[in-house]
């Protein structure tokens, strides 16, 4: 009973931290309207761990926050006190059931690296394989899931900020947030990630990926091959041609290993920045598999693969607890979307869009066409080259939830992923287009997805059906002119706004049928008190109708009142 009165004392410290911190940054108010992201940053470290984590997963994701604030949140840094290594020894007891000592011939007592959620340990394994031991810090999921509920309290104040300016669906964020960091936190989670991940891409030319040895892995412990190599940020000032070559080399190697995992795999890293992408030298004897040809007659298909020499580096993958899986109709949408961004068609950008959203509500097809034309002009205008891919798709999510829109969260993901390596192929490579690289992915996705021999036949079925059609045509338009002649023909016309004016034409009707029955009431009222001088009942009779009528007319008054004041809040939008 003590213990839990003393957790109880302990949240509400804590909560009133919390709001404490808040008030003093304006949390609530510049967080709802996305202002003043430096403020945001400054009350998310003193806030601690947990926040720090949080506003980390926010710069990945700007489907949910501004430009401006995927750019200040991306400089939070969460390195904290490591723990003791009694502490760690505690920890990893606890989880595994076994000691460090029983598990492996040496493990480092200092961490080489440690963060809000846990800290890394180098170690050797009985058999003398090195590997690295990731421990989480001491009752961390508690911490996390205790703040997670304090601030999911804490942000029903935002019911007190005014609704007309919003900007930002704190509620969705807050799921989407706490959904990818208690995801990040499980560990065992990130070890089965890490073997899919190893099995589809290590070897995969230049690519090598940690190996995970799951029978050392338990809840809070993380164990991966050591893997030597410096974070690929170190590259990003090249000078001499040789090195510019080798950038421009890797920065194709990232790109085309994305489509991969994207297009073939279905299963991408969602967090490729720099420090989750080392570079390390390698023996330049190695092969790899070059250019293949295919082809198949009758019933045997015959492969012919080139052999060609690596260079001598590796890119190596780290970090597998934020990860995007595709189902192969999703991967359909993104192909579409990536062929119509390629071939800067307005009206087909806009169809590949409505592909990959969920409708929330009435949606205006035409208008929406209209409105996503008007804003992707500019920017393929300029050069998908050039493009600021994170602005652009804050605003194209904005555009798409105020048509009743909601881009699919495993789309939001891929496109998320797909922002942050362009700005790291961006700097290795300034001349590189990822969409450009991207189109023959799509290309050679979608003939695969549908066959070159099925496409013949639907082309020929298709044409088929065309000249039958034509013979009839005669025919056809005859019987159409008879029907026309003999008045059964029924045109049905529709244009933008179409319900929008419906609707105000039946509100209009409907408060000119009420007028009129409020004249009738009026005067029959007055009627009835003019000749009701020695009938009182009849004289309260119109009394009550004088009232009843004075009473529907403050109601219309007043909903007229509100209706303009709204649209003239919808206008200022």
């Amino acid at each position: 009973m003590e213990n839990q009165q003393q957790a109880e004392i302990k949240q509400g410290t804590r909560l009133r931290e919390i709001i404490a911190v808040m008030r003093k940054y304006h949390f609530i108010s510049n967080f709802y309207h996305q202002r003043d992201p430096e403020a945001i940053c400054n009350a998310l470290q003193e806030l601690g761990p947990t926040f720090i984590k949080l506003g980390q997963i926010l710069s990945t994701r700007p489907d949910l926050v501004s430009a401006d604030y995927v750019r200040a949140l991306r400089k939070l840094q969460d390195q904290v006190t490591a723990d003791s290594f009694a502490s760690v020894q505690q920890s990893f007891e606890e989880a595994t059931g076994k000691t460090i000592a029983a598990v492996f011939k040496e493990f480092d007592q200092e961490p080489f690296a440690s963060a809000s959620i846990g800290q890394v340990h180098h170690a050797t394994l009985l058999d003398g394989t090195p590997v690295v031991v990731k421990v989480q810090h001491p009752a961390v999921t508690q911490l996390v899931n205790t703040d997670l509920a304090l601030l999911r309290r804490a942000v029903k104040m935002v019911k007190y900020v005014p609704a007309n300016t919003v900007v930002v669906d704190l509620d969705r964020t807050l799921d989407e947030v706490s959904s990818s960091l208690l995801s990040e936190i499980n560990t065992l989670h990130e070890a089965h990630n890490g073997e899919e991940f190893y099995r589809l891409n290590n070897g995969q030319g230049i690519f090598a990926v940690p190996k995970v040895y799951p029978a050392y892995c338990a809840p809070r412990i993380l164990v991966n091959q050591a893997m030597t190599g410096k974070s690929i940020r170190q590259l990003f000032t090249a000078s001499t041609d040789e090195e510019q070559e080798r950038n421009r080399s890797l920065a194709t190697a990232l790109v085309r290993n994305f489509m991969k995992q994207v297009f073939v795999d279905h299963f991408f890293h969602a967090d490729p920045h720099p420090g989750n992408i080392l570079f390390a030298t390698a023996p330049a004897c190695q092969l790899e598999a070059g250019w293949e040809f295919q082809h198949s007659f009758k019933h045997t298909e015959i492969t012919y693969q080139q052999q060609r020499s690596l260079p001598p580096y590796r890119l190596i993958y780290l970090d597998f607890g934020m990860m995007g899986r595709l189902t192969p109709v999703m991967a359909d949408g993104i192909a579409e979307v990536v062929l119509a961004l390629t071939s800067k068609d307005q009206h087909r950008i806009a169809q590949a869009v409505l592909g990959i959203c969920n409708q929330t509500g009435e949606l205006d097809q035409l208008r929406f066409t209209k409105e996503l034309a008007g804003f992707m002009r500019p920017y393929l205008a300029e050069g998908l080259g050039q493009i600021d891919f994170s602005n652009m798709l804050y605003r194209i999510v904005r555009l798409c939830e105020e048509n009743h829109l909601q881009i699919k969260p495993e789309v939001t993901m891929l496109i998320k992923a797909f922002g942050t390596l362009e700005s790291t192929v961006a700097r290795l490579d300034p001349d590189i287009s990822m969409m450009a690289v991207a189109r023959p992915f799509g290309l050679a996705y979608l003939r695969r997805k549908f066959k070159a021999r099925d496409l013949a036949d639907d082309s020929l079925f298709k044409l088929w059906s065309v000249l039958e059609s034509a013979g009839q045509l005669p025919e056809r338009i005859d019987t159409a002119l008879d029907t026309f002649n003999s008045g059964d023909i029924e045109v049905k016309l529709r244009y933008p706004g179409q319900r929008q004016l419906l609707k105000q034409v039946e509100r209009v009707a409907n408060r000119l049928l009420v007028v009129i029955v409020l004249a009738a009431v009026i005067l029959g009222s007055s009627l009835l008190i003019e000749s009701s001088t020695r009938h009182p009942h009849i004289y309260h009779l119109g009394v009550f109708g004088y009232a009843i009528s004075i009473g529907v007319i403050i109601v219309l008054i007043v909903s007229e009142l509100w209706h303009r004041i709204r649209r003239w809040h919808n206008n200022k939008k």
